[in-house]
């Protein structure tokens, strides 16, 4: 199989004047994207309502379509499930990828079209490997096999033709013949959804594999290989598999996670991140070892940028690509040829690069915890706060929480400071039933609690009365318009409340 990496490395080349050819002239790229996008969906519903047929600017089509949410996508979602067509988009709908992370539904359904699959999420793949061929021409990655740990829900049906998952199922569901040649395990394990199960099956079935890759959250990527070295006696990766080259990872920070994958590899391999979402998939690092990543422009999706000031006006307004800035925090406005139509993703990105354009996440735009992968937002964590006080007849007065990462000492957990003006008899009974709601809640959350085996129960700490407004003092930040950051996506904010000592 390696004689194959000098003809693999050399289709990789001549792939990469497609990626230079958009590269070079983005805003055009960008222009054209807009142009087939409006074409392809003016005899649809939503197409007639803003009259996209005479839409012929960029400037026409922000004054016509107002700023979406799910909430505004929910109607047409729930409409396509029960089987109606040519609504958002002219092709039919018939997967939807499930998350969590609205405030009024435990889950979330965006719809993946064909042209999505293909234009966006297949192509920017292969967009992937042709880049890292750039910088890696002697690679034997695909040679071997690339472990895949996703797919955290089985495929549902919700009638003959129409089915749902979260996107990586939908994605390995549908993956072309090149996709399912190189990939390890098959979908009869990639897509169980009972993951302790799933675990111990991804180990035995991959352990003697010749894996060159791995791609999965991170959470999930260290149980397993933590199982394996167990079933082994291997003393690390690289030992079990010693073509293993690089990891793939994204949706959280990997930084909390880097030394611990270093010491059970073994041996430094590369790492990639990237930024794919339900919506789409947006961009990848493209330069070994910097912090940014290509946004790609090519691949069905019109980027409008929000100044995070703009956040919440009534008309907020969005600037296009040749008016960003450097380290300036802006949230994505997307259309896309899943059917989006000028559709506010909800995280926060920042430019690194702005020749060729280059991001990085910096956020969301309202407080979460996602170390995890568990998009926790804070409408899921006031709506248990407020059911956990009611069960145990406490009275709550604030509280912020954040993540403990995985370590030698356990798996991850959520920390929570709380302040309570009435103490509950039994704190170890608010706690469970503080996890009990929010896995009501939160479909990703309740994933990630699963027996345990990626996050713990949640670790509650009552503090002392007066505890939140000395904390506030010592930063100047008592009174007026300053609160306690209810959720924080690291430990910042917990470790200076602890070190605030009354």
């Amino acid at each position: 199989m390696k004689l194959l990496s000098p003809a693999i490395s050399t289709l990789a080349r001549l792939r990469s004047w497609r990626l230079e050819a958009w590269m070079q002239h983005p805003i055009s790229a960008q222009r054209e994207v807009l142009q087939d996008l409006v074409t392809s969906a003016q005899f649809t519903e939503f197409g007639r309502q803003y009259d996209f047929n005479k839409l012929f600017t960029t400037k026409s089509f922000k004054q016509a379509i107002p700023i979406q949410d799910y909430s505004d996508l929910k109607p047409y979602v729930e409409r396509i499930m029960a089987g109606e067509q040519n609504l958002i988009w002219n092709t039919p709908i018939n997967w939807f990828a499930k998350s969590s992370g609205t405030t009024s539904d435990k889950s979330k359904f965006i719809p993946v079209t064909q042209e999505s699959l293909e234009d966006c999420h297949f192509k920017a793949a292969k967009d992937v490997l042709a880049l890292y061929y750039m910088y890696n021409p002697e690679s034997d990655l695909l040679t071997g096999k690339g472990l895949v740990v996703g797919g955290s829900h089985t495929i549902n049906s919700l009638h003959e033709e129409a089915h749902y998952g979260d996107l990586s199922a939908v994605l390995m569901q549908n993956t072309p013949f090149w996709g399912n040649w190189i990939r390890t395990p098959d979908l009869r394990i990639a897509l169980m959804d009972e993951w302790e199960g799933k675990i111990e099956m991804l180990a035995q079935n991959t352990m003697h594999e010749d894996v060159t890759s791995v791609s999965g959250v991170p959470t999930w990527t260290l149980v397993l290989f933590q199982r394996i070295l167990e079933i082994t006696g291997k003393k690390n990766m690289k030992e079990v598999w010693p073509s293993l080259e690089l990891y793939f990872h994204g949706g959280v920070s990997f930084h909390p996670y880097k030394e611990q994958f270093k010491k059970l590899v073994g041996e430094d391999i590369h790492y990639l991140e990237m930024y794919n979402a339900s919506e789409g998939f947006f961009a990848a690092q493209d330069l070994p070892g910097s912090e940014g990543m290509l946004l790609f422009l090519d691949h069905g999706i019109f980027y409008e940028l929000m100044p995070i000031e703009e956040y919440g006006k009534d008309e907020p307004k969005t600037i296009g690509l040749k008016d960003v800035e450097l380290g300036q925090h802006y949230a994505p406005v997307i259309s896309t040829n899943g059917g989006l139509w000028r559709y506010l993703v909800g995280d926060t990105i920042q430019f690194t690069s702005l020749t060729p354009y280059r991001i990085k996440v910096s956020g969301r735009l309202k407080l979460y915890i996602n170390a995890f992968g568990e998009e926790l937002i804070i409408d899921n964590a006031d709506r248990a706060m407020s059911i956990a006080c009611k069960e145990t007849g406490s009275v709550l007065t604030d509280y912020t929480a954040g993540p403990v990462y995985f370590s030698n000492e356990g798996n991850g957990a959520h920390e929570w400071l709380i302040e309570f003006e009435t103490e509950p008899n039994d704190l170890e009974l608010f706690s469970k039933v503080l996890d009990v709601e929010l896995k009501k809640l939160n479909s990703d959350y309740e994933a990630k609690r699963y027996k345990d085996i990626a996050l713990r129960p949640p670790l509650v700490k009552a503090l002392s009365k007066g505890h939140f407004n000395h904390w506030l003092k010592q930063k100047n930040k008592l009174g007026g318009q300053h609160k306690v950051p209810r959720l924080s996506n690291d430990r910042t904010i917990i470790e200076e409340v602890l070190g605030c000592m009354l």
